[in-house]
């Protein structure tokens, strides 16, 4: 008889133990083992955090152990085991390691092979049938499923319950979009208001009285926004460095339906050119909210009728090289300059204050549902879905990508049952709830591109990649640092497993990967969006995959965690808006203005919702952070070390140039990026 010493690590996770019987198979390259059932005794051992020995008996020498295959049987209840690895010592005193990383449970995923650590590409695996076994396998429980017309793909899930286990919420992680926004409210003390949802404030300072309740909340933002978020400067600045800083291009010709004149806007241009001029010189900027144009607006409340706008807003970069509004148009007619008036910072406070807020409005619906939900939730989901049916664990793709999926489809999930679905708590606060929220997303889809999702692309495309042209944007310029160190490792990582191009090509896997993704998740996206379908070269697979990490990691955190600093000052950021615009000047009062921002009940639940969104959860891993080993090869090891010393690097950057700002600029600091979008 030879002796064989089975190691077995259990995870940390809370409920991770077994109480079920445990089998164990070892594949070697000289034979098999017998399917050996672990002692009893030793299973009660394999308790939360535990590390057991267990020695295997077989009557001929194995080999080299090149697969370990595991099962769950239950006793009396069947539960969930996490194993994190396996290592087997053969009687010659070689050791074999087996990452498993993931939870044994019941039906079909009770059972699992593990291989060894050394990361193979399809063409260099000489197991190509357990490959096939896993993928055919996981296809079986990540199934494609159209959740709305015109949507990206998701998981075919109609509720948390119904995932994978290995992609929900660890036991300890709520994701009740309720039960969070309730507490979230509570907890900020807004009780008092949500018992007179319908009732407006009476006036702007009304809304300082929320302050005061969640002072111990408010960031340096909060409080500038309560002093000085009527102010122009702070009016453009978010356009650059606020939660949505996507939506500011350069304007060098004015859209048709646009009714400005250099004869309005003459008195905000401080170089003594004209607007032609000032065009030319590149000193003009635009924020287009076209999208929003004929969309519904949220009809899910008969007692409060709310209302949508589709606005121009055109800014001008001053002498003081501040980004600035100078005219803004809140209608589009379908001839140019017939009933489209023109508000303009010349006009009466009310008039002028009240046309920015509706711009406002109409960015944060526009960030809520494309800039946020689909251009990081719902995309990175995509990714996840095709990378769990095409790349099998040994891949390295699916060992460097498995980080950056972490929750993405059980948030998205959760989303699509509480949050965006018919009567979800979107409806509650939001003007573009109900049939809206498809209505965009639809459109959103229809321009989406796959190069607008490379950062240094979309930069060149808005006209903003020029520091000189247009200084202090922040988004851009720790963006630009972020995606230079994703890419730069990606391209290590790819360099050690891809010899050539022609080894991209040969991989069967990695082209089924991006097909999955071109031809089933983003199969309803516009006919230029230009998804690749296959991949070529080295290169193209480093841009894609460093698309897929910086759009779950960087990105999502630009566009989330600045959430309650900026929205949660109502009139800088109202959610809804329930009076129509005005079509004329010198109609409003601040009686109209109140009347038309959102009411007490409405604003208590958006301020709950942008709190509890912007919240790291507990035990975050951020950016670069890897603790499952899943990479092992000492080179990898290598490129993970220089890929934290650049993020390390970018952070210290970020962190000097704050020192020297009134508001600094967080969103994309390594430290403060989580790898995946998981709230």
């Amino acid at each position: 008889m030879f002796t064989y010493t089975v190691t077995v690590s259990t995870g940390k996770q809370e409920f991770a133990e077994t109480i079920n019987d445990i089998y164990l198979t070892l594949v070697g390259t000289e034979g098999i083992s017998d399917r050996t059932p672990l002692d009893k005794s030793v299973v009660k051992k394999f308790g939360r955090g535990s590390v057991e020995s267990v020695d295997i008996s077989v009557k001929e020498i194995l080999g080299d152990i090149v697969l370990v295959k595991l099962e769950k049987e239950k006793i009396l209840l069947d539960d969930h085991w996490y194993c994190r690895s396996i290592s087997v010592t053969t009687p010659s005193g070689d050791s074999f390691e087996f990452p498993c990383y993931c939870w044994i449970g019941k039906e079909n995923e009770k059972e699992v092979f593990l291989r060894d650590g050394k990361d193979r590409l399809p063409q260099d695996d000489n197991l190509k049938e357990y490959r096939s076994k896993e993928l055919k396998s996981r296809q079986l429980l990540f199934r494609w499923k159209e959740w709305s017309p015109g949507f990206p793909m998701s998981i075919d899930a109609d509720s948390t319950d119904d995932l994978p286990l290995n992609i929900r919420f660890e036991t300890a992680k709520s994701v009740d979009f309720k039960l969070n926004y309730i507490k979230a409210i509570k907890n900020l003390g807004l009780n008092k208001f949500m018992d007179l949802f319908r009732s407006s404030w009476k006036d702007i300072a009304d809304f300082e009285k929320i302050f005061v309740k969640i002072k111990d909340s408010l960031s340096d933002i909060n409080a500038e926004l309560m002093q000085n978020w009527n102010k122009d400067y702070l009016f453009g600045y978010q356009f650059l460095n606020g939660p949505n800083p996507v939506m500011i291009r350069k304007c060098m010709n004015l859209p048709d339906k646009f009714a400005v004149t250099h004869g309005m806007v003459k008195g905000s241009l401080e170089r003594g050119l004209t607007l032609q001029e000032e065009l030319k010189a590149g000193n003009i900027y635009l924020a287009d909210y076209a999208i929003l144009e004929g969309v519904q607006a949220n009809d899910t409340d008969p007692n409060t009728k709310q209302y949508l706008a589709a606005p121009f807003c055109l800014l001008y970069k001053n002498s003081h090289n501040e980004i600035v509004p100078i005219a803004i148009q809140l209608s589009r007619q379908t001839t140019a300059g017939v009933g489209n008036t023109v508000f303009l910072p010349s006009d009466n406070e009310y008039d002028w204050m009240l046309a920015k807020m509706w711009v406002r409005c109409s960015d944060f619906s526009v960030h809520q549902l494309v800039t946020h939900l689909l251009r990081t939730h719902l995309i990175s989901e995509v990714f996840a879905i095709a990378m769990y049916r095409q790349l099998p664990a040994i891949h390295p793709v699916y060992k460097l990508l498995i980080p950056h999926v972490r929750f993405t489809i059980a948030i998205n999930t959760a989303a699509r049952e509480k949050l965006i679905c018919k009567s979800g708590l979107f409806d509650k606060t939001n003007g573009t709830g109900g049939i809206g929220i498809v209505e965009v997303i639809q459109k959103a889809m229809e321009t989406l591109t796959y190069k607008s999702l490379c950062f240094p692309e979309a930069m060149k495309a808005r006209g903003v990649d020029n520091k000189e042209d247009l200084p202090n944007y922040y988004y851009r310029d720790d963006g630009m640092m972020v995606w230079e160190a994703v890419e730069s490792f990606v391209s290590d990582v790819v360099g050690i497993y891809y010899g050539s191009d022609e080894t991209v090509q040969e991989d069967v896997e990695i082209q089924a990967f991006v097909q999955d993704v071109c031809f089933s998740g983003m199969k309803n996206c516009g006919k230029d969006s230009e998804f690749p379908n296959s991949l070529k070269t080295r290169e193209e697979l480093v841009e894609y995959l460093t698309v897929v990490i910086f759009t779950a990691s960087a990105q999502h955190a630009a566009v989330n965690f600045g959430q309650f600093d900026w929205f949660a000052w109502i009139p800088n950021c109202p959610s809804t808006m329930r009076k129509p615009p005005p079509t004329q000047k010198g109609q409003v009062d601040m009686k109209y203005i109140m009347e038309s921002l959102p009411d007490r009940g409405r604003s208590s639940w958006h301020l709950g919702a942008v709190w509890a969104l912007s919240q790291f959860q507990e035990k975050e891993l951020f950016l670069g952070m890897y603790p499952d080993k899943q990479l092992t090869e000492q080179s990898v090891t290598e490129a993970t070390k220089a890929f934290r010393k650049k993020l390390l690097e970018v952070t210290k950057i970020i962190k000097r140039r704050n020192e020297k700002l009134k508001l600094p600029y967080l969103y994309l600091s390594p430290d403060q990026i989580p790898n995946s979008v998981a709230i």
